[in-house]
């Protein structure tokens, strides 16, 4: 008699793999705008290339995330913060997806500025389901593509890149 496991993990998981699938992120930052209870910010650590921020304005929502992430062991490479519900504590070009779930104040502005070229921000509705709306900072011309550790075949560490010059600041 062979019966069919049960998936215990409740829905959340599935959620993550659809919304990891929209975006065609395999990795780097993620950042989930209205964490709320922490179980969505949990399942988008999909593995160890995903380092996951979970923002909330309800202090509330911030304890039970945190509790959440905790009781699971994943606190570090998931954590959650309190935040002001306008600007987004990162700097610029530094996330690679941005989950926003149900409605926000964050405009398409404030997410292109801390999402990498090619990066990506994907919005539920407030009951979790994936919209068909979809952000994707534009890669810039000037940034040259590295095929191999070394620039290219000929092991040239000189990339064909206008958009770097000499350091001006830290980002």
């Amino acid at each position: 008699l062979c019966v069919p496991a049960l998936d215990l993990r409740g829905a959340e998981p599935k959620q993550a793999d659809e919304i990891l699938a929209a975006a065609g992120v395999q990795g780097g930052v993620v950042v989930h705008v209205g964490c709320g209870d922490g179980r969505l910010t949990a399942a988008l650590h999909a593995g160890d290339s995903f380092l996951v921020h979970g923002l909330d304005t309800d202090p509330k929502n911030v304890e039970a995330a945190r509790q959440h992430v905790q009781s699971l062991g994943l606190y570090g490479p998931v954590s959650i913060a309190q935040w002001d519900g306008q600007r987004l504590p990162y700097i610029e070009n530094f996330v690679n997806l941005i989950v926003v779930s149900g409605p926000s104040s964050v405009g398409n502005t404030e997410l292109l500025r801390v999402l990498c070229p090619n990066g990506a921000a994907v919005f539920t509705t407030d009951q979790g389901q994936l919209t068909k709306d979809k952000l994707v900072k534009p890669r810039p011309q000037e940034i040259d593509d590295w095929t191999h550790y070394l620039h290219d075949p000929s092991n040239n560490a000189v990339a064909h890149d206008s958009a770097i010059s000499f350091l001006t600041r830290m980002q």
